[in-house]
């Protein structure tokens, strides 16, 4: 259920390698990494059952959505296999909620079934019924899934949101908890509120029962 996440600008080489190893030793579903990246997590991953996420108009998502269909496919072309987008928050902010469908399913459209979607709302910048209102616009433009945040902006994934956001998106789409999701008690909070993936770069604190930190 545990993307192991590495997205800071600073990650070098050998951190992104050690991030994929991990991976391997604790059977983490993906590792979630910077597009640069990706061919290097392809390579040491290649054989293994981890799945590579990554990021596309990360992590303001104010690019266009003609941007964000390209990172998309050049992403799967250089060996993704999901996609965490995120929103376009200004347009939703905004009330634009047709701008905000139609980028999230340009996105889907050059994923053509490739990867799975996920749309991140960023919680930390929306009323509830703004949050109400992305989990159903991802829905309607055939996300896979919604997620709460980039880890870059403000607040942390809580459960209430969890629980907010399943209920918006109903039992067919995934819901994944991202920011702030440093332990063991916490994830099991998330996952009993709903949440089907968990975005951490805690990861091996979370299964082993320790105390992350960062993102």
């Amino acid at each position: 259920m545990i993307d192991h996440t590495l997205l800071k600008p600073e990650s070098t080489k050998d951190q992104i390698v050690k991030l994929c190893e991990e991976a391997k030793e604790y059977k983490f579903a993906t590792v979630c990494v910077n597009p640069s990246w990706i061919p290097t997590a392809a390579a040491e991953l290649a054989g293994s059952d981890v799945g590579i996420t990554t990021v596309v108009g990360f992590p303001l998502g104010a690019s266009t959505t003609f941007s964000k269909m390209t990172e998309t496919r050049d992403a799967l072309a250089s060996g993704a296999t999901e996609i965490d987008m995120v929103a376009n928050i200004g347009a939703l902010k905004s009330g634009d909620y047709e701008q905000v469908k139609q980028d999230i399913a340009g996105v889907v459209h050059a994923a053509n079934g490739q990867a799975p979607v996920k749309v991140i709302i960023e919680t930390g910048y929306l009323t509830e019924e703004e949050k109400k209102k992305a989990c159903m616009l991802s829905k309607m433009a055939g996300a896979d899934f919604v997620k709460t945040s980039t880890g870059f902006g403000p607040g942390c994934a809580t459960p209430e949101d969890i629980r907010l956001m399943r209920e918006a998106v109903g039992p067919d789409l995934g819901v994944k908890a991202s920011a702030c999701v440093r332990d063991l008690d916490t994830a099991r909070k998330m996952v009993q509120a709903g949440a089907t993936r968990i975005g951490a770069s805690a990861g091996i604190a979370i299964v082993t029962g320790g105390k992350g930190e960062g993102y």
